[in-house]
């Protein structure tokens, strides 16, 4: 396995650095420290914070895809079922190990709430994903996959955010993907009805 592009090392520090350290810890000296660079590093590639904020949004929405494609290719073409499974088990994998991802893309898309400039990127970040699970459930047979697709990314969000960030998130253990799978399958049952 080749070492990542600098360019995506750095994206990566600074996601685990906006997850752990919130929007106020980002600076370019502390994602120096965190992708293990020579000081002024950062800031050769992303001049500014706002290039630095929206290099965040496109990673993210790169590793994103990049978790969609390998359950595609872990599961072939899918039947609402082996959906409903693989889809459960991508939830709890974001739940757990791609938790930090997580907790940064809210953050993050917060700030493009108060900060217009970085709004396209974040747009052009949501529409990646929006695009891969309309193909999903184009494939699914859903008749409508676009609006099918929106309701499926606002319903993920929604239980991401519940259970990351949510009032009684840190009372509750990240519930496990056979915990998961009868609620994913009566999603996807809805939104292939839409």
């Amino acid at each position: 396995m080749s070492p990542p592009d600098r360019r995506d090392l750095i994206a990566d520090a600074a996601i685990g650095t906006v997850a752990s350290a919130g929007l106020r810890g980002l600076t370019h000296r502390a994602v120096d420290t965190a992708a293990g660079l020579p000081a002024g590093s950062t800031s050769y590639y992303f001049r500014t914070r706002s290039a630095l904020i929206s290099a965040c949004y496109l990673r993210l929405a790169e590793l994103t895809v990049a978790d969609v494609d390998r359950w595609e290719a872990d599961h072939g073409d899918p039947d609402p079922d082996s959906a409903a499974e693989a889809l459960a088990a991508l939830l709890h994998h974001w739940l757990t190990e791609g938790r930090d991802r997580q907790l940064a893309r809210f953050e993050l898309s917060l700030e493009a709430t108060r900060r217009p400039e970085l709004r396209a990127d974040l747009e052009t970040a949501g529409l990646a994903a929006r695009s891969r699970a309309a193909a999903l459930l184009a494939a699914l047979g859903a008749p409508r996959p676009a609006e099918a697709a929106d309701l499926l990314v606002a319903w993920t969000d929604g239980l991401l955010y519940d259970r990351l960030a949510g009032a009684p998130a840190a009372s509750r253990p990240a519930p496990d993907a056979a915990e998961l799978t009868p609620v994913v399958r009566r999603m996807l049952a809805a939104v292939l009805a839409i």
